[in-house]
Parts: C-alpha cells; structure tokens; sequence
C-alpha cells in the first residue's frame, strides 16, 4: 500500500511540474464558542484552502478541533496562482480540502480524482451557489462574445455575505461528515457566523441606501459583481468582465474617465495585490481620490500577521464606499 501511495504521489508531482507556489501560515484566531477546557485540543483535521475565506471561515468554524493551511502565500494575487509539486503533497496528506470552483481554481479539475482516491474529503463551495455569468457583468458591451458559455462564470461569490452564509454552511457540512462527534460545536459556531454575516448584510444595506451614488467606478478587475447585484448597485471599469486575463480598452478608460467629469464623481476604487496601473492614469486625468476595494482573495503578510479577519475588510470596504459614493448621514 505505502508503495501504491508513493508511486501515486509522484505521478502527481510529475504531473503537476507542467502547469503548477506556497509556506504555510499560522494564525491564532479566537474560537467563536466558548471552552471550559484549560487543555490545548489536538486538531482531529487537517484542511487544506485554496483561498483567504474558505481559511478564515475554517479557522473560525474549526477552532481547536482543526489545523488550517492556506494554500496562498501571503501577497500572492490569487488568479495566476497555480500549486507547487509539494503543494500536492501537503493536499494529498489532509483530510479535507476546499476550493473555491473551477472558474477561480482550473487547476483543481486535474486532481479532485486522486485526492478522493487517497481519502481525501474535497469540496467544490461552489455547488450550492448560484453563479453570476459575464452576461450580467457586461450586458452594456456590444462587443461582448454571445458564444460565452458555464466557463464564463464570475467565482467572486465570497464578496456577497449572503453567500458566504451558504459557503460557511457547506464548510460546517463538511467539518461535522468527517468529524461527526464535534458537530454540535461546528453547529454552534456556524450559528454565530451566520449572525455576524447577517449583521454585516443589515450594515452594508443601511448605508449604502444613503448614498449620493448606486454606481461603482472601478480602475481594475471588478470582483464585487454579486454585491453589486445584491445591493442594487451599478459598476463601471475599464476592464471587460472579470476575467485576471482580461485587458483594459481605450474605449472604456475613456468612458470612464467621461462619467467621471460628467457625474463629479468622488472616487475611483482600485483592487488589491496588484498595480493599479489603469486606476492611476484615470486619477491623473480627473483629479478624483482613490480607494481600495478589497477583493479578500488573498491577504498581504502584515495583515494575516495582524490576524485581520473577513469582517474587518468588508467594513472597510464599507467605509470606502461610503466615501467614494457619497454617503449622506
């Protein structure tokens, strides 16, 4: 069996050497729910995320009961990500693993089979969402392919907390199969999760329901297609959909820039873990401020040091918003 197990781990890496980076990060985190236990509890499992919220909602949900490593070293921009041959082994050795879907993470399609052949529990968070397609983002651009089909599928879903309720449920679903005798307390922390995304979707609805603006003017990649969904908002970016591969036209910079001068636009927000090359040629020509709209697909090192969690960028987001789009008391 160990033969089988080490012919089969390097078949893997061999075949992960063509198209597939990561240190391993620990952060103390609060347990929602509280101990009586003194004792530190030895986790039961290892989980392996490939992003920042399936992480922190892992490590929140799990406590104790969980050891969670996140796939992305820190300050890595999450779409040109692609894992290491020792990446695989480390996936290989835990007892769970969770991924955004294949539109986010391609490469996971290639080796979702030998992991559950090796008993590893893998879960695509995407299943139960129902996923926004580049036809609701760019239904404004006549030069827009008709030809787009499921692989243009927009995986930001995490930046709406009322999906993010459905993904913290399938984590708990997820914890409680492998771990049945710490159900309850997977239950019990989801339950607090699930109020403070609650409280969150209450915040961000209040305030943005007192705003001068509903439209988004964003220099780069726009990830917030299901908050803007969810909050009646509209977007505009220079980008066409949200694609990391995608570029930038004149057509739309100019558009942008156009709606910019035309509507006295207060800001302009730029993405996080990349050069906001495109946001800073548009501030040079309109003079309006730039802010950071945090996509959470990852984090920088001084923040996962800091143990800043997924709550504390949204109300930042919150608050940014509130700038650039003119927030009335």
């Amino acid at each position: 069996m160990k033969g089988k197990r080490l012919i089969l781990i390097l078949v893997i890496i061999i075949l992960a050497t063509s198209f597939y980076g990561c240190k391993k990060e620990n952060i103390k985190e609060p347990v929602l729910v509280e101990k009586n236990d003194d004792d530190y509890v030895k986790p039961n499992l290892k989980v392996m995320t490939t992003l920042f919220p399936q992480f922190y909602f892992t490590k929140a949900l799990g406590g104790d009961h969980v050891e969670v490593e996140l796939l992305l070293p820190p300050g890595t921009e999450a779409h040109s990500f692609e894992p290491t041959p020792k990446d695989m082994v480390k996936l290989l050795s835990a007892d769970l693993f969770l991924f955004t879907g294949k539109d986010m993470e391609p490469w996971a399609e290639n080796i979702v089979y030998n992991l559950k052949e090796e008993g590893v529990y893998v879960v695509d968070l995407s299943e139960n969402i129902e996923l926004l397609s580049s036809d609701h983002h760019d239904h404004d651009d006549e030069d827009h392919d008709e030809d787009h089909d499921e692989e243009n599928l927009d995986p930001h879903y995490w930046t709406d907390p009322n999906m993010v309720i459905i993904m913290v449920d399938s984590i708990k679903a997820a914890l409680s199969d492998i771990d049945p005798e710490n159900a309850l307390y997977y239950e019990e922390n989801a339950s607090v999760l699930k109020e403070k995304l609650e409280k969150l979707d209450s915040d961000i609805r209040e305030s943005l329901a007192k705003t001068e603006s509903k439209t988004i003017l964003s220099g780069g990649h726009f990830a917030f297609g299901y908050f803007a969904k969810e909050y009646g908002l509209d977007h505009l970016s220079p980008y066409a959909g949200f694609s990391a591969n995608a570029e930038p036209t004149p057509q739309r910079i100019t558009e942008l820039i156009r709606t910019i001068n035309e509507t006295n636009a207060k800001a302009i927000f730029y993405e996080e873990l990349v050069d906001p090359k495109v946001t800073k040629v548009i501030v040079e020509e309109t003079g309006v401020e730039m802010l950071l709209l945090h996509g959470i697909h990852n984090v920088s090192k001084e923040d996962l040091e800091k143990g800043k969690t997924y709550f504390d960028f949204m109300y930042e987001n919150l608050e940014n918003l509130k700038v650039g789009l003119g927030y009335n008391e």
